[in-house]
C-alpha cells in the first residue's frame, strides 16, 4: 500500500487528488496538509478518522511514501524541499517554480536517491500536445503559444506554455528568429528564447493551449482543451505509480509517458 499526504488537501484540486487516492485499492491517505485551515479535525472535511491533518509543515509527522501537491506558487518551493528533506517522494501539480529552483529540487532529489516528479500538467492530452510540439519543432522554425485559463489562475504564463516552450527551445537548441524588438505597449506577450507566449484569463476556461507553428505557405495548429480538472487525476496516479520505482527527480510528466 502507497501511503499519500496532500498538501493543499482541501482545495478544489485538494479535493479531487483526496477522492482519487480513496478511490484508488493500492493508495491510503494518511495525511493532509494546508496552512490555511484551522480545524485539524479530519471528519470535518470527511476524511478518515485516522488521517492526521497539519497547517504548519514544522508539525508533520508522518510515514507517507508520496507527497502530492496542489498548493500555491509562493508555497510550492518550500513543501517539495521539505518532502525530499524527510524522504518522501514529491509529486507536484502546482505551477510557479523558476528553473533555479526545480533545478535546486532536482539535485536535492537525485542526491539522496529520491524518486519524484514536477509536473506543469497532469493532463494527458496536455501532455501529449508538449510531446508532438516537440516534434514538430523540428521541422517549424517558428510557433507561438496561446494558453487560456480560468479568471483565477495566479501565475501566467502558465507552467505548462512554459513547458511547451522549454522542450520547443530543445528541440530547436537555438533561439527563435525575432521579426520586430519594438513592442511600444507589450502586445507581443511573454518570450521564451523567442517563443511568443500569450496568456488568457477569462471565466469559462479551465485550462486550455495552442502551440501554432508557421512555416512558407502553411501553419500547424496542435491544441487541447480540459473541460474539467479530474482529467489530472488520471496522469497524477500514474505519477504516483511510477515514481516510486525511481531514484531520481523527472520534470514533466512528458519524461516517464
Amino acid at each position: 500500500m502507497i501511503k499519500v499526504i496532500i498538501s493543499g488537501f482541501s482545495g478544489s484540486m485538494g479535493q479531487k487528488a483526496v477522492k482519487m487516492v480513496n478511490d484508488a485499492e493500492n493508495l491510503q491517505l494518511v495525511a493532509g496538509f494546508n496552512p490555511v485551515v484551522t480545524d485539524l479535525n479530519p471528519e470535518t472535511y470527511g476524511l478518515d478518522k485516522n488521517v492526521k491533518i497539519f497547517n504548519k509543515l514544522t508539525d508533520i509527522k508522518t510515514d507517507a511514501d508520496i507527497w502530492i501537491d496542489f498548493s500555491i506558487p509562493s508555497a510550492v518551493f518550500e513543501n517539495t524541499k521539505f518532502a525530499i528533506e524527510h524522504d518522501i517522494r514529491p509529486v507536484i501539480g502546482t505551477s510557479g517554480m523558476s528553473e533555479e529552483q526545480t533545478a535546486k529540487l532536482k539535485k536535492l532529489a537525485d542526491q539522496k536517491g529520491l524518486g519524484g516528479i514536477i509536473a506543469s500538467n497532469f493532463g494527458l492530452s496536455a501532455v501529449l500536445m508538449m510531446k508532438f510540439a516537440q516534434v514538430a519543432a523540428k521541422y517549424f522554425e517558428e510557433s507561438e503559444i496561446v494558453e487560456k485559463h480560468h479568471e483565477d489562475k495566479i501565475d501566467a504564463p502558465s507552467g505548462t506554455a512554459l513547458n511547451t516552450a522549454r522542450l520547443i527551445y530543445q528541440a530547436r537548441g537555438h533561439d527563435q528568429v525575432q521579426h520586430s524588438s519594438e513592442d511600444p505597449l507589450q502586445t507581443r506577450g511573454g518570450d521564451y528564447h523567442g517563443t511568443k507566449i500569450h496568456a488568457l484569463r477569462l471565466p469559462g476556461f479551465v485550462a486550455d493551449e495552442e502551440v501554432i507553428f508557421g512555416g512558407i505557405g502553411e501553419t500547424l495548429t496542435i491544441s487541447q482543451s480540459t473541460t474539467d480538472r479530474q482529467s489530472f487525476m488520471t496522469g497524477v496516479k500514474l505519477a504516483i505509480n511510477e515514481v516510486v520505482k525511481l531514484d531520481h527527480l523527472v520534470i514533466g510528466l512528458e519524461q516517464i509517458i
